[in-house]
């Protein structure tokens, strides 16, 4: 990634291994009561660098899980009563700024919340008056009622109205981390009106997804973690039945390919290596063996398919490149389609000889510089549980280390991709895309259709699109409608970037085919214009720069984003 960032960002399938020291991974157990548990050698050609890596990994602190951490487990139920009947540790009421409007008498007009409170006596509508809770969206306010069938109601907001995915996923988080709060075993979840609500299966996956993503902490690297107390959420007034159901088994894969996404991304990187993360994949195929397979190939394997970009990155590292590939083939029959995603993965940054220095460069969060390779396996996971039909998925991840050594890769390099292409190294951090030309020269080599690359590549889309929005380029319109109707379902949000090509010429070279970064203005445009030339012009080709959207600085951890729209755009090319 190139260095002049600002707090840069890279980004539920069922494992039971026996043991925490068998994956570092935390696990999960599907069972049909939708009970979601969570339990969450590198090859090397010359004895000299298997000696360093050796000495590399036994000073780097051997950090190891805690063996106080332990997963949280959580059961889903839907049900249709009366909220007033409901028994159980918190009532969470979902509540628009609409839902809040009383009659002359100070009574909420809302038939629910009219109910609720005349059987509380009057005091959800006295207390919303009192801390002036409007219903706005991440507003909240929690009542204990001692005595009642409900030890405590609250009331969330959700803005002016509640349409879209986010709200409802976040009324889940919010309900989820009340619970936590309140050490509550068992919850309730309600919306005060359907109103806006078209699908309430979606809708009722979408708050049991923010509900597990809420209660889950990522605490496996802390001596000491407190335990969450819920075990169960009910989903009220929602409807029920095997479509319902179906909804939120899909709700459960997914947040499970979340959460794998986040772990990795989380993972330090001395325990996350290429080897490591190339150990996890292979983890992942073998537990969905009868859709999945995984290919993993050393560095010699590399070099035979004359992968130059790739492991000229690799070179200065004790920790040897690991080349990945998940295949995904549909049950039933053979598949209409072929799809690839390319995850950017390098599982640290240095910068190279071109190293991170000073305020803002980020070096101690470079571990998340594996961010699109996270998504991408997260992604695998959750569609080797899912198992849709009619499309086989290709899941492709370079992955590496850009350190520093005698043996790296300098400033003035010319390297040679794979196909055929050569690199003249002006920035050896801007080493991401030259993993990346090689990963797309290889994607394009398994006869897919349609390839979706990600990666935490420039600080210049951070700029340009701030924190929270990824950008999105490509030269098929098809595709980006595809992308951006799969992100209109999971609620993550991208925005499309021009392909300009006249800024191509900032990439000429005197002495090769091209440089490998431009100048600083427009610079995530001409990142994708660099990997552009690596793509088959018969393939239809994406590239998501989620530079910003994999990390949060609020919460210090990875988001797991872009899991859940790449799960839904390869359902959308499903038969």
């Amino acid at each position: 990634m190139v260095a002049s960032v600002v707090s840069l960002a890279s980004s539920f399938i069922a494992v039971t291994s026996p043991s925490y020291s068998s994956s570092f991974l935390s696990k999960l157990r599907s069972a049909p009561s939708l009970r979601l548990s969570f339990t969450v050698s590198p090859l090397c050609s010359r004895r000299g660098r298997h000696m360093a890596h050796t000495i590399a990994r036994a000073t780097l602190g051997l950090t190891q899980i805690s063996p106080a951490f332990e997963a949280p487990k959580l059961t889903f139920a839907t049900k249709e009563i009366d909220v007033t009947e409901w028994k159980g540790d918190l009532l969470a009421v979902g509540v628009t700024e609409k839902d809040l409007a009383k009659d002359q008498n100070l009574k909420f007009e809302n038939p629910i919340l009219k109910k609720l409170d005349s059987h509380l006596g009057g005091v959800l509508a006295e207390v919303s008056t009192e801390e002036d809770f409007t219903g706005k969206s991440g507003q909240s306010t929690v009542v204990r009622l001692p005595g009642l069938g409900s030890k405590r109601v609250g009331l969330f907001g959700l803005g002016q109205s509640a349409t879209s995915t986010a709200a409802f996923k976040g009324l889940g988080e919010a309900a989820a981390a009340a619970a936590k709060t309140a050490q509550a075993s068992d919850i309730a979840i309600v919306l005060a009106s359907s109103e806006g609500v078209s699908e309430k299966s979606c809708t009722a996956s979408a708050i049991a997804s923010g509900a597990v993503l809420g209660i889950y902490e990522d605490n496996r690297y802390k001596s000491e973690s407190k335990k969450p107390a819920l075990k169960s959420v009910d989903i009220l007034g929602l409807g029920t039945g095997p479509e319902l159901e179906k909804k939120l088994k899909y709700a459960q894969d997914v947040a499970s390919g979340i959460i794998f996404g986040k772990e990795l991304v989380n993972s330090p990187a001395n325990v996350l290596t290429p080897g490591k993360l190339a150990e996890e994949a292979s983890n992942i195929a073998s537990l969905c063996s009868d859709v999945l397979s995984a290919k993993i190939l050393n560095e010699e394997q590399c070099k035979d398919l004359k992968m130059g970009s790739y492991l000229a990155v690799a070179a200065a590292s004790a920790n040897p490149p690991h080349f990945i590939h998940l295949t995904y083939k549909p049950p039933g029959g053979p598949a209409k389609l072929k799809l690839a995603l390319v995850g950017k993965g390098l599982t640290f940054d240095s910068g190279g000889y071109n190293i991170k220095t000073g305020p803002g460069c980020s070096i101690e969060l470079m571990k998340f510089d594996m961010g699109g390779s996270a998504a991408v396996l997260g992604a695998a996971k959750a569609i080797g549980q899912i198992k849709p039909s009619g499309v086989e998925v290709h899941f492709i991840v370079a992955a590496c280390e850009n350190m520093i050594s005698g043996t790296g890769m300098r400033p003035g390099d010319i390297v040679t991709a794979s196909n055929g292409k050569t690199i003249e190294v002006n920035n050896t951090d801007a080493e991401g895309r030259l993993t990346l030309a090689d990963a797309l020269v290889y994607a394009c080599n398994q006869g897919v259709d349609k390839i979706v690359d990600l990666a935490t590549l420039t600080g210049a889309c951070i700029v340009a699109l701030g924190p929270s929005i990824a950008g999105v380029f490509t030269p098929s319109d098809d595709l980006a409608k595809e992308v951006f109707a799969a992100s209109e379902i999971s609620g993550e949000k991208f925005w499309r970037m021009p392909m300009e090509e006249s800024y191509w010429e900032t990439m000429k070279s005197g002495v090769a085919d091209m440089v490998n970064t431009g100048g600083r203005q427009g610079g995530a445009i001409s990142a994708a214009l660099f990997l552009k030339q690596f793509v088959d012009e018969k393939v239809q080709w994406m590239h998501i720069d989620m530079a910003g959207p994999v990390w949060s600085d609020k919460k210090r951890a990875a988001t797991g984003f872009a899991v859940s729209t790449l799960v839904e755009w390869v359902l959308k090319n499903s038969s």
